[in-house]
């Protein structure tokens, strides 16, 4: 019987990326790096042989999607931000029996879902970003097994993605898998007009964007995520929210209607480009 050993809400900025690199942004989202870390080394120690990432980057536009194919390996530059994220290589394994898990599970419940064994389906860098710090320093025999769903859902409900993480759920413990599940994806994401985004790469575009996140996080440490459930809606629409918050919604589903578990903030939100992020930990 399987199990979700570790839940987590992470950033996947491609800055963190660039502070990898020399030059006037070195170190710049260290603490971002070290969440990441933690994170990976929390799940492990937990037994985790899985990681499960809800991928705000991964755009679709009908049905829920899984990318499980057998192994991931390439060299990635992002489209959208070439300057940031050039050359990155990556390495994974895939669980494809997870992905198909779960997409029966889903499908059983009326919810169209479809899991891609696909060669030339690569990962976008919600998954490569949070994957790479989670993987850096350690030994080969260590590493996870890599799924990556489609959260960018441009014409799905958030309410149909809280049924899908549901669904996500009773796949995982009807498996042989002990699971990270990761929603890589930002609080606020309105990015910095053109002009401006020099002067705001280290910081929100808007002060309502900052305030409301500042404000959901707060509840996500008291623990009041039935609260939260109601104004996700309304949240991922008037600040933006990454791929519509679909990563968020899918993890609500994921901890259960009834989860009122005290959040633990690894990386408290920052800005970043415009846009708010975290890293944080919902205690299972």
């Amino acid at each position: 019987m399987g199990e979700i050993v570790l839940a987590a809400k992470v950033t996947h900025v491609p800055s963190m990326y660039l502070s990898e690199q020399p030059g006037q942004h070195h170190g710049c989202r260290a603490e971002a790096i070290a969440g990441h870390k933690e994170i990976g080394r929390r799940a492990r120690e937990l037994g985790a042989d899985v990681a499960l990432v809800f991928d705000t980057h991964w755009l679709v536009n009908s049905g829920y999607h899984i990318n499980c194919s057998n192994h991931f390996e390439g060299i990635y530059t992002s489209n959208e931000l070439p300057h940031f994220i050039q050359d990155m290589a990556y390495n994974y394994a895939g669980c494809p029996d997870l992905g198909e898990l779960i997409a029966m599970e889903a499908n059983r419940s009326d919810i169209r879902t479809m899991a891609h064994n696909i060669k030339s389906l690569k990962l976008e860098y919600g998954t490569l970003v949070p994957m790479r710090y989670m993987h850096m320093g350690v030994p080969e025999e260590q590493a996870l097994k890599v799924v990556s769903i489609a959260a960018w859902d441009a014409w799905h409900d958030l309410n149909e993605s809280i049924k899908f993480g549901e669904a996500i759920r009773r796949a995982i413990k009807a498996s042989n898998h002990n699971v990270m599940v990761l929603a890589s994806g930002s609080l606020s994401h309105r990015f910095s007009d053109n002009s401006d985004a020099m002067e705001n790469m280290h910081r929100w575009t808007r002060e309502f964007d900052r305030q409301m996140d500042i404000r959901v996080v707060e509840m996500w440490r008291q623990g009041h995520f039935k609260e939260f459930r109601t104004m996700l809606p309304e949240y991922a629409q008037h600040c933006y929210g990454e791929g519509g918050m679909h990563d968020t919604a899918m993890l609500l589903g994921v901890l259960g209607e009834e989860y009122d578990t005290p959040a633990e903030i690894l990386t408290e939100p920052f800005g970043s480009s415009g846009t708010g992020q975290i890293n944080a930990i919902f205690p299972l």
